[in-house]
């Protein structure tokens, strides 16, 4: 079984690991495994083993919370000699001479980026496929393993590496973790906002326990605080299995997962009632315009003519979005106003993640826009409205599917400022419900 990342930070501080050994190790699961998952885009084997052993040489190893700990990140981020590609062939591969902030914090902490991780073009789907390579779910490989943080998933649930880094614009941890049996965390917009799809987009961590997401958010978002998983006085808790506005059905074990939830948490002494917000139809639109829009303003730097033709038809429809001027702050304060009602009264909600099954996994990217449309909208339909309201939101793991062996889980959603609250409530689901850490468990 592979240590968990608050194991390997802790033997390595103590001089129990070398941190080269364990970047050894990560790097050789690495080369046998990954021929079938295909998490990685770029796997960064001279330089990660070079990394290490700069760990291991650091003053300040003793301190270091990700010391020597190896992670994966995603595809997206600037890291000094590589490119971020967004999983397409048509932006710049010119090699970057400074890390963004991410991955600045990762190397601060201790941490050994191995590699970077497979994401649909731009960013846009549920499933994570490039023309080199598919990532396929590690505990049914006939499946997808999610997107777009589709890759950081498949790699830590494949027991590759500890801990991903990963990106949610509209479910895009919180959805890859649901499929692999992961804890995902969809920071609120106020502690780790990227900037994109008009402020929807936030950074965050895919684990494969409650103790190392809540490391790796803390460094991640420069709050030691956060690293320390609270234990939840009693709160109310809103239960909902109705996906928002549509009412599409959700399958049956999806649904189940729920009730198992809720059951460990009133037997740790919260109050479970039915409830849900009142969620406005605006809101649809307003966090699909956002949807639409966002990729096609980071597509005037790339080669529009190199994308791909889904992407091509994606960018199109965001463009008449702009023109049309339906980035609306209004719409996105009625429904704000709406959440805020039912977080009075309530300090957790608790939904599916998934609003529907994974897609089996394949070249999606080959297929026309309605083709991924369709399919990617049905299983999001309890994650985007999180994303437009800027509010945290986490996923926990819960059973497996007796039919498919895919995992089940749950989300949990707390107003602004609840990422403590929501590791603690998770931390007590993990306690009463402890699930297998990877697929080769």
């Amino acid at each position: 079984m592979v240590l968990t990342a608050v194991e390997i930070a802790a033997s390595v501080r103590a001089g129990q690991l070398d941190p080269v050994q364990v970047t050894e190790e990560a790097l050789e699961r690495i080369a046998a495994a990954d021929g079938v998952v295909g998490a990685f885009r770029r796997v960064r084997a001279e330089e990660a083993v070079k990394e290490a052993a700069e760990v291991a040489a650091r003053p300040d190893l003793a301190s270091l919370p990700l010391a020597g700990v190896p992670v994966a990140v995603k595809d997206v981020t600037e890291m000094t000699g590589e490119f971020a590609s967004h999983g397409s062939l048509a932006g710049s591969s010119s090699r970057v001479d400074a890390d963004g902030v991410i991955v600045a914090r990762l190397r601060a902490a201790g941490a050994v980026v191995v590699g970077l991780t497979r994401v649909p073009e731009l960013c846009i789907w549920p499933m994570s496929d490039t023309p080199d390579g598919i990532a396929r779910n590690p505990w049914n490989p006939m499946y997808a393993a999610g997107g777009s943080s589709g890759g950081s998933a498949a790699a830590v649930a494949a027991g590759l590496v500890p801990l991903a880094h990963g990106s949610d614009g509209m479910g895009s941890v919180r959805l890859p973790a649901a499929m692999c049996g992961l804890v995902g965390l969809k920071p609120g917009a106020d502690l780790l906002a990227e900037g994109g799809w008009f402020g929807m987009s936030v950074h965050g961590p895919l684990a494969t326990t409650v103790a190392d997401t809540a490391l790796l958010v803390s460094v991640l978002a420069d709050s030691p605080e956060l690293a320390s998983v609270p234990s939840p006085s009693p709160v109310r808790i809103g239960m909902s299995t109705t996906v928002p506005v549509l009412h599409t059905p959700v399958p049956r074990e999806l649904v189940a997962a729920v009730s198992t939830a809720a059951g460990h948490l009133a037997a740790a002494g919260h109050a479970i009632e039915p409830a849900a917000p009142r969620y406005p139809a605006t809101m649809v639109l307003g966090m699909t315009a956002r949807w639409l829009a966002g990729p096609a303003a980071q597509a005037r730097d790339f080669d529009v003519s190199r994308l791909q033709r889904r992407t091509r038809a994606h960018v199109r429809a965001g463009r008449l979005v702009e023109r049309a001027g339906l980035i609306r702050s209004r719409t996105r304060d009625r429904w704000v106003a709406r959440a805020e009602e039912f977080f009075a009264s309530h300090e957790v909600l608790l939904t599916p993640t998934l609003s529907h099954w994974p897609v089996k996994a394949g070249r999606w990217h080959e297929r026309g826009w309605l083709a991924n449309v369709l399919p990617s909208t049905r299983l999001a339909g309890f994650t985007g409205q999180w994303n437009f309201a800027g509010y945290p939101a986490i996923t926990v793991p819960v059973g497996r599917s007796v039919v498919s062996g895919l995992p089940t889980s749950v989300q949990l959603v707390a107003r602004p400022g609840g990422e403590s609250l929501l590791l603690g409530l998770a931390a007590q689901l993990e306690a009463a419900n402890p699930w297998p850490r990877t697929a080769r468990d």
